[in-house]
């Protein structure tokens, strides 16, 4: 009886979702399961990146959230009140916005102002300047590593469209667990 020669190849693992809990995988959607983890560890990525990013353009020791208070406050070029940063955002403790505004103030990067008993945040010239080199920075480390076309672009857009989609279907199922 002849012997067949066994095969080298090694046998293919069972496909088993990449998650960060594995008691949490539904067999609903495991993919949700995946999503959360890709979620976690890019949330984390970006967040060190907004933060040596921004220490590149000058402005060390600042935290994620305290980097992104400061391009918020810059954003259009209108100054903005604690409560519409703290919404934008989706940061439910205002405590947490207002500590970086006052952080971001005492850089000189963000002034406050007082209409009536509104008070406003915009940047600084200094705030300005920091927002326009972490720009620079930002197109030569990460837009240009990106090389996107208009595929990946489109992809990028879809994906943050299901980002904003996401985000409040997770908010609506706080409300709900908050309600048990």
């Amino acid at each position: 009886m002849a012997r067949t020669k066994a095969s080298t190849k090694p046998a293919a693992a069972p496909s088993q979702p990449i998650v960060s809990s594995a008691h949490l995988v539904s067999p609903h959607s495991a993919e949700m399961s995946e999503f959360e983890f890709g979620l976690i560890v890019s949330g984390n990525a970006f967040h060190r990146w907004v933060v040596h990013c921004m220490s590149a353009a000058g402005l060390k020791d600042l935290t994620a959230l305290d980097v992104l208070v400061l391009h918020h406050v810059t954003h259009r070029a209108r100054d903005k009140r604690l409560a519409d940063i703290a919404f934008i955002m989706n940061v439910e403790d205002t405590h947490l916005i207002n500590y970086a505004l006052k952080k971001l103030q005492g850089l000189g990067v963000v002034v406050s102002s007082k209409n009536g008993k509104e008070v406003t945040y915009g940047p600084t010239e200094a705030g300005k300047a920091y927002v326009l080199r972490y720009r620079e920075i930002r197109d030569s480390c990460l837009i240009n590593a990106l090389k996107a076309d208009d595929a990946l672009n489109h992809d990028i857009g879809e994906l943050a469209r299901l980002l904003r989609v996401l985000s409040g279907i997770y908010d609506q199922a706080a409300r709900s667990a908050a309600s048990l």
